[in-house]
């Protein structure tokens, strides 16, 4: 069953590991990746990565991106939204920080950080155009 706008914001804004899924051209099916990503309700998905990488290459030709969160456990949910990218720009410090602070203990983010280089990575933002979900209810 489709989750309600207001429940598909929400498990959006959790922090799941996401697919970023964008498309690699003729004869290739899309290139679909893992990745930390941020979203508050009502606002832009944010990601960031390397910006060398073939992800971040493919998204800047394509302009567009979509991404799927999931959970596996009972009940087995997932939102996925594709959209435009809005804004491409340097990673901040602050960016980095937020985005492993939704994933790595709190003790772990600051070395994450300090050990990272800001100067290789970009972050996109896209804003949900299309969106598709669904609870599968108890397992």
């Amino acid at each position: 069953m489709p989750l309600s706008v207001a429940a598909r914001e929400a498990f959006l804004a959790e922090s799941h590991i996401a697919a970023v899924a964008v498309d690699a051209g003729s004869g290739r099916g899309p290139l679909n990746v893992p990745v930390w990503y941020d979203y508050s309700p009502g606002g832009e998905v944010r990601f960031l990565t390397d910006g060398e990488s073939l992800k971040a290459r493919l998204i800047f030709k394509a302009g567009r991106f979509s991404l799927l969160a999931q959970r596996a456990s009972p009940t087995y949910r997932y939102v996925a939204v594709e959209g435009p990218v809005v804004a491409s720009a340097p990673t901040t410090l602050d960016e980095l920080a937020q985005i492993a602070a939704r994933y790595l203990p709190p003790d772990a983010v600051p070395g994450y950080v300090d050990s990272s280089d800001t100067r290789a990575l970009v972050t996109f933002r896209m804003r949900p155009e299309r969106w598709l979900s669904a609870d599968l209810g108890a397992l």
